[in-house]
């Protein structure tokens, strides 16, 4: 601070002496720069679909693979963050852009991977004919429709449950719709945001093979990456290739664990609303190296205050619609006007929907595509319950134990990023040698896209529940069954809602890739939406594509507005009363 106070009196600021931990931490940073640099060019390099590279399944290969995966991940977070950040307090702040936008988001997470990759692919690859960039942007958008839903979802939730006295104090101090953003807002979402994070990245990992060796219809692409070499590898039906691929994946996830989000979620723990401080605090030794250089964290905190004080500019929102039209027309006409335009809007794009589809399309491939749905929806249902049952007594454990989340952060990180892929060969095997019905042994691969939803936002829940709370409860000597109902459930349970929903949304779309498995030239089908949806994309059929992702949209947002949506709604009154 002292330095920041003499630069703003206009005097001349001499920086500390630079020490061993400048240069680790110098060379740390050049490496990163040049890895991401060397990943970027190739990404840019030219590229022809009738002579695509040759996927190799040499281990030595793994390496540049692994960054060219790690690389597209990151781009795709990186806009999942600014979706996140426009999206979510679009709906959090607007009543009428509410009702639109998360009914929205309800529906482009209920849309698949491959339903995506359907529409999006040829679009891409048009705008870049002849070179990579066409195919990763494509590669890119359909890992972003991975991780966005879910981010948007936690930050949407946060808004929504900020607590009375902050809110009250924010308006106090006056604070601009800029400065209540970045001071109040996105500080409190900061833990679960994180949490969620690491939650879209490994899913990200779950759905990189359809990423990266997209199959649609005629176009069939390989990109260099960990999923195209995984498609590869149970192509050939090579367990050695399978194995190194599971290296490759734990040395990725290990290693940016280390330098991303262990260092984000101790830099996070600062922002845990809570009277008392934790009782362990979560270390990084990226972060703890970063601070203790002395060149670098100079530059650090120049940085800081230069964030600071964009924070504290007075920046204000304008509404879309004038004040004075605003005052001049009833709230009553307003909303009648409001609906009416969303009313026509779907309507229109049904319209649209039923002149793409309905010249090819039967009464009997609407049935078939409603019986497919509701086999998927019952194996979603039975896996939110176990996924429940499982999880929420683990998270809570963990969550409450610094030191225990501090060491199971990055192994729920592998388990989560573990592609279903990799265990097609033993399902397969299993399946056929004991001549199992795959309509019931192929579900358990869905909930390897289910259950760490819930787990990650109950660990958020958990680690953010005040220690105050939890010290007055051990005072009046509450436990058991009470403590469960009374303490920590209620104070969970807006993080649980937010973890089941994006779980739901995830084991829908891990029908996809776990309904319909191959191991070299042996496929089994287990039926459902996902098997439907799947095997149409494979044959190009754009109409019944099209069926298939509207009957799972009608499915999964009669499922939150039926269900989630009200749990959600209760939780937020509970957040209010408290």
């Amino acid at each position: 601070m002292e330095q920041h106070a003499e630069l703003l009196r206009g005097g001349v600021w001499h920086p500390r002496r630079a020490n061993w931990r400048d240069l680790a931490a110098l060379v740390l940073i050049v490496t990163i720069i040049l890895l991401i640099g060397s990943g970027a060019r190739q990404m840019l390099a030219p590229f022809s679909a009738a002579q695509q590279p040759e996927i190799s399944l040499s281990p030595s290969a793994l390496p540049s693979y692994a960054l060219r995966t790690t690389m597209r991940m990151l781009a795709a977070l990186m806009a999942s963050l600014l979706f996140t950040f426009t999206y979510g307090t679009a709906a959090a702040k607007s009543r009428r852009a509410e009702a639109v936008l998360i009914p929205l988001l309800d529906v482009l997470q209920s849309v698949p991977v491959l339903g995506y990759l359907s529409f999006t692919v040829v679009f891409f690859v048009s705008l870049f004919p002849d070179r990579a960039l066409g195919v990763e942007l494509a590669a890119i958008f359909a890992i972003f429709t991975s991780q966005a839903w879910n981010m948007a979802f936690s930050f949407f939730q946060s808004l929504r449950t900020i607590p009375h006295d902050l809110d009250e104090a924010s308006r106090g101090f006056r604070f601009s719709g800029w400065q209540r953003f970045w001071r109040l807002e996105v500080p409190f979402a900061m833990p679960g945001l994180i949490w969620n994070t690491m939650m879209s990245m490994s899913g990200g990992w779950f759905f990189v093979v359809a990423s990266e060796a997209i199959a649609v219809g005629d176009l069939h692409v390989a990109l260099p990456g960990i999923g195209s070499y995984v498609a590869r590898a149970v192509e050939a039906r090579d367990l050695a290739a399978v194995g190194w691929a599971i290296v490759a994946m734990t040395v990725t996830i290990f290693i940016y664990d280390q330098l991303m989000f262990r260092p984000l979620v101790a830099w996070a723990d600062k922002f845990r609303y809570e009277q008392t401080a934790a009782a362990v605090v979560p270390r990084s030794w990226i972060l703890d190296l970063l601070r203790s250089t002395s060149l670098l964290r100079s530059a650090g905190e120049s940085i800081g205050a230069a964030t600071q004080a964009a924070s504290r500019v007075r920046l204000s929102s304008r509404s879309l619609i004038p004040a004075r039209l605003a005052r001049a027309l009833p709230p009553a006409l307003l909303d009648v006007g409001w609906y009416g335009l969303i009313l026509l809007a779907v309507a229109y794009l049904g319209w649209k929907l039923l002149q793409f589809a309905g010249a090819e399309l039967s009464w009997t491939d609407a049935a078939a595509a409603a019986r497919n749905g509701g086999i998927t929806l019952l194996r979603v249902a039975v896996l939110i319950v176990l996924a429940t049952l499982i999880w929420v007594p683990i998270g809570v454990a963990i969550g409450l134990r610094p030191k225990v989340a501090e060491k199971v952060q990055p192994v729920a990180q592998f388990l989560a990023a573990f592609p279903a892929n990799l265990l097609f060969p033993v399902a397969v095997y299993l399946i056929v040698r004991f001549q199992l019905s795959p309509v019931i042994w192929l579900s358990p691969l869905m909930i390897l896209g289910t259950q760490w939803y819930i787990l990650f936002n109950v660990i958020a829940g958990a680690s953010a529940f005040p220690t105050d709370f939890r010290e007055a409860a051990t005072a009046f000597r509450i436990g058991g069954r009470r403590w469960w109902r009374d303490v920590i459930l209620p104070g969970i349970f807006p993080y649980y809602v937010t973890g089941a929903i994006t779980a739901s949304g995830g084991a829908w779309n891990a029908s996809i890739v776990s309904e319909v498995v191959s191991w070299g030239p042996t496929t089994l089908n287990g039926s459902g939406l996902g098997a439907y949806i799947a095997q149409m994309t494979e044959a190009g059929d754009y109409p019944r594509i099209a069926l298939g992702i509207a009957t799972m949209s009608v499915l999964v947002v009669a499922m939150n507005r039926l269900l989630w949506r009200p749990l959600y709604a209760y939780a937020e009154r509970r957040t209010r009363l408290d």
